[in-house]
């Protein structure tokens, strides 16, 4: 799931806030539905249905493949329905460019051949490539054309709390587009037309951090040999060693991968929290301010006694930790989720503040709350005084769809506006958290200290369009 390329993705007329138009023959709204939307949960247990969720996450989740197997022809023709061959055509006439958002690749003799072209994709060289030079096309985050995707993605990844990302990979008969290899993401594959043989292999990297290519010296014998059909459901975990191919007799593959928890492990976690972990007990702790030895950066001190003073640190502020008299703030991996997440599968319309302003005596909810974070941030603002803390709400009610997942960074007001959203005293923190916390609460029950603070913490949630008024 590596965001793609930093070359930028032009931003569409103002049309494309809008839900688009149709963009092929069969859309997935002309096929009854297998999934569930009414919740992130409810979604999730419905792409992996039979199989329950606390299952699933008990004996397969970053353990081993699963292989679900469909025979229901409405499951299969709703899966051809997200994406299919015949869509290419009509997608190349949307300025596409190879690299950015399409590559054409083969695997000959175990290495990837790329057979790019410059620029703008035309149907007419692709559809070359795959006849002729039999390349798979390998599609990048159509989530940006597709509703239906869009719709799935977006419940993911409140789902998991973690990006979603997707490509699509069609593949004529008997060929292979990748080596094999393995990722540094927990892979979903959907199989939406025709067939494909998957070899699996046990992992030489176990839950790895990042792709490689792996040559079939190292890889041994396959542990599973998988023939998907359409409507099947693939999973393995990250660092899974997989090839796959189009078996003969079938015309073509395609299939959708759907991929998540990049960079999202306990130590990432940890490279995350620790710098505010060390600032704020460096406050109230002078051994942490006291001066390391003197040459110890020209490498002439005694590495041990180094050593052990750092020990007795980290473990002095693990047992602040453990105990929860130091507080654990996330802060970069929140703000990059929720500035580089898809915005809610919804009219860009309904994104405007909802009923009427919000009064001292009345009961409100926060809306879209799995689309907003809260964090605790030293405040930006120059002064001669010392750096105070300051809550950050921050949201993706208005995240660009069109450039989800693809790596490039948004003009320079949008990316303030995004990243920053808006900011409080951190005498507010409890009282937002309250809002998080509840399904409703009274404005008058809010733990801030004024009537006048009350009403103004709930008109700033309320102006960008994250509470309403019951």
């Amino acid at each position: 799931m590596p965001k793609k390329s930093k070359t930028s993705v032009k931003r569409q007329s103002s049309d494309a806030e809008q839900l688009p138009p149709k963009q092929r023959r069969a859309e997935p709204g002309d096929t009854p539905s297998p999934l569930c939307f009414s919740s992130p949960g409810s979604l999730f247990q419905s792409l992996i249905q039979p199989m329950g969720t606390e299952q699933f996450f008990r004996e397969y989740w970053e353990k081993k493949p699963l292989h679900l197997q469909r025979s229901d022809p409405h499951t299969a023709s709703y899966y051809q329905s997200l994406f299919q061959l015949s869509d290419l055509r009509g997608l190349c006439s949307q300025d596409l460019e190879y690299c950015r958002d399409v590559n054409v690749v083969r695997c000959i003799n175990g290495k990837k051949k790329v057979l790019n072209k410059q620029g703008q994709v035309k149907n007419s060289v692709l559809n070359k490539d795959f006849v002729q030079n039999k390349a798979t096309i390998q599609f990048h985050q159509p989530q940006r054309f597709k509703d239906e995707l869009w719709r799935i993605q977006e419940k993911l990844e409140c789902f998991f709390g973690a990006l979603v990302g997707s490509n699509v990979y069609i593949t004529p008969q008997e060929s292979q587009g990748l080596p094999a290899h393995y990722d540094d993401v927990e892979v979903f594959i959907l199989q939406l037309e025709g067939q494909k043989r998957w070899l699996l292999y046990n992992p030489t990297v176990p839950l790895a951090a990042e792709y490689s290519v792996e040559s079939e010296e190292r890889i041994g014998s396959p542990t599973h040999d998988i023939i998907l059909k359409a409507g099947d459901l693939l999973y393995f975990p990250r660092g899974t060693i997989h090839q796959a191919n189009t078996p003969a007799g079938v015309d073509h593959s395609t299939h959708l991968t759907l991929s998540t928890y990049q960079r999202m492990a306990w130590g990432d976690l940890l490279l995350d929290i620790f710098p505010s972990l060390l600032c704020d007990r460096s406050k109230t702790e002078v051994s942490l301010r006291e001066g390391m030895p003197r040459r110890f950066l020209l490498g002439n001190s005694e590495g041990l006694d180094v050593s052990r003073q750092l020990a007795a640190g980290l473990r002095s502020l693990a047992d602040e930790m453990e105990t929860g008299m130091q507080e654990v703030r996330s802060t970069h991996m929140k703000r990059d989720f929720i500035t580089n997440r898809l915005p809610p599968y919804i009219q860009q319309e309904l994104l405007t503040p909802s009923g009427r302003i919000p009064a001292l005596e009345d009961v409100v909810c926060l809306r879209f709350k799995d689309h907003m974070v809260i964090t605790v941030e030293p405040s930006q603002e120059r002064t001669d005084e010392a750096t105070e803390l300051v809550v950050f709400v921050l949201h993706s009610l208005r995240n660009p769809r069109e450039s989800h997942m693809m790596g490039e960074s948004c003009d320079e007001e949008e990316e303030q506006d995004i990243s920053r959203g808006l900011q409080f005293p951190v005498s507010h923190l409890q009282a937002l958290r309250q809002l998080q916390q509840a399904e409703t609460l009274a404005v008058a029950q809010l733990q801030l200290p004024t009537p006048e603070a009350k009403l103004s913490l709930v008109l700033a949630l309320w102006s960008e369009s994250l509470l309403v008024v019951l």
